[in-house]
């Protein structure tokens, strides 16, 4: 086993161990009474259908969040597959198209496990899915950091690197804060999200690199990560 894999297996198992304990305290009902103080001090107080700040705020919010939703993520990985199909990284178009797909089927099953109700908050649009886990912090982690790594193993250029993988990171942050700020889902949602979903991501890219070493010649550029 390569000396950077024993970190990344112990950061699976800190997530999912932290995904198990939020689970018990949201079946338990322990988390509700942070969660609903978080979500109204979001709201304006004499209109809690309007969250807090200037409506350009809550209309970037919307285009912020969008970004983690089923539509837009589906273009993104089939571009990206797409484009490592061409480039003759077919084994690692698969891996990246599984990734995804098996997490969604996860975030779909634990939902329905869990079915929590949606926040009740006047003036929000209505989710058809359950609350737990937020299946934009969960996807959205899972694609974009995945896909950071793909190109972080595609690029040279250290400051490239150490840009695309914060790219990443601050993009999947800022979908699941939208989340909460919309109303849609309540923060400990949104923090199982990302933590099954960061899971979901190391675990997807340890075996992306078993792939590049056993189906894929390694590029020039390839970093830690994928050797």
């Amino acid at each position: 086993m390569k000396h950077w894999q024993y970190p990344a297996f112990g950061a699976v198992a800190l997530l999912l161990g932290g995904f198990g304990i939020l689970a018990d305290e949201v079946s338990e009902g322990s988390t509700f009474a942070f969660d609903q103080a978080i979500l109204l001090s979001l709201r304006q107080p004499n209109d809690l259908a309007h969250p807090i700040g200037p409506a350009w705020l809550a209309e970037a919010a919307r285009d912020v969040t969008a970004l983690g939703g089923v539509p837009v993520l589906s273009l993104v990985v089939l571009i990206a597959v797409l484009f490592l199909t061409l480039s003759h990284r077919r084994s690692t178009a698969m891996l990246l198209a599984a990734s995804v797909a098996s997490g969604a089927i996860v975030s779909t099953i634990l939902k329905f496990v869990f079915d929590r109700p949606r926040p009740d908050i006047p003036g929000v649009a209505h989710m058809v899915s359950a609350s737990f886990p937020s299946g934009h912090s969960a996807l959205s982690a899972i694609v974009y950091l995945v896909l950071g790594v793909i190109l972080y193993d595609l690029s040279k250029d250290p400051t490239v690197r150490r840009a695309i993988i914060a790219v990443a990171l601050v993009l999947s942050l800022c979908i699941g804060l939208t989340r909460i700020y919309l109303g849609v889902h309540y923060p400990s949602d949104v923090v199982a999200g990302w933590s099954l979903g960061g899971a979901w991501a190391i675990l997807s890219i340890l075996a992306l690199g078993v792939v590049r070493k056993r189906y894929e010649i390694p590029t020039e550029g390839a970093g830690p990560p994928l050797r």
